[in-house]
C-alpha cells in the first residue's frame, strides 16, 4: 500500500508542475478581448504554437522576444516537424493595433500555416 501511495504523490507533484509551468509560458501583460459568444476551447492540441503581439506590436513565442525572420524560422520549422495542420493561436493585447496582428497571421501563412485562431476570453472571472 505504502509504494502505493509514493506513486499517487509523485503524480500529484508532477502533475502540479506541469501546470505551473505551462501558465509560466503565458504573458500575462496581455489583456485579451472578450468573446462571450465564441465557442470555448474544449480540447487543445499539443502541437499548438502560441504566439503573443503586445500593444506595442512585439511578437513573442512563450515570453520569448522574437523578429519577424526569427517567427518565421520557428513556424517554418513546426512545418517541417508537424507539418501544415500545425494550430497555431494569436493571443493580441486588446489595444493592439490590427496590423500588428496581420502581421503575425502573414509570418504564419508565408511559412505554410494556416489553421490560425484567436486567444480571447469567453467570461469575466
Amino acid at each position: 500500500m505504502t509504494p502505493m501511495i509514493d506513486i499517487v504523490f509523485q503524480m500529484i507533484i508532477f502533475f502540479v508542475l506541469t501546470v505551473q509551468m505551462e501558465r509560466d509560458q503565458l504573458d500575462e501583460r496581455i489583456r485579451l478581448a472578450m468573446s462571450p459568444h465564441g465557442p470555448a476551447v474544449e480540447q487543445r492540441d499539443p502541437r499548438t504554437v502560441t504566439i503573443d503581439v503586445d500593444d506595442d506590436g512585439r511578437i513573442a513565442i512563450g515570453r520569448f522576444p522574437l523578429s519577424e525572420q526569427r517567427l518565421f524560422t520557428v513556424m517554418r520549422a513546426a512545418v517541417v516537424q508537424h507539418g501544415q495542420t500545425t494550430p497555431v493561436v494569436i493571443r493580441g493585447d486588446m489595444d493592439t493595433a490590427h496590423h500588428h496582428i496581420k502581421r503575425a497571421m502573414d509570418i504564419c501563412t508565408r511559412a505554410g500555416l494556416f489553421r490560425i485562431k484567436f486567444a480571447a476570453i469567453k467570461e469575466a472571472n
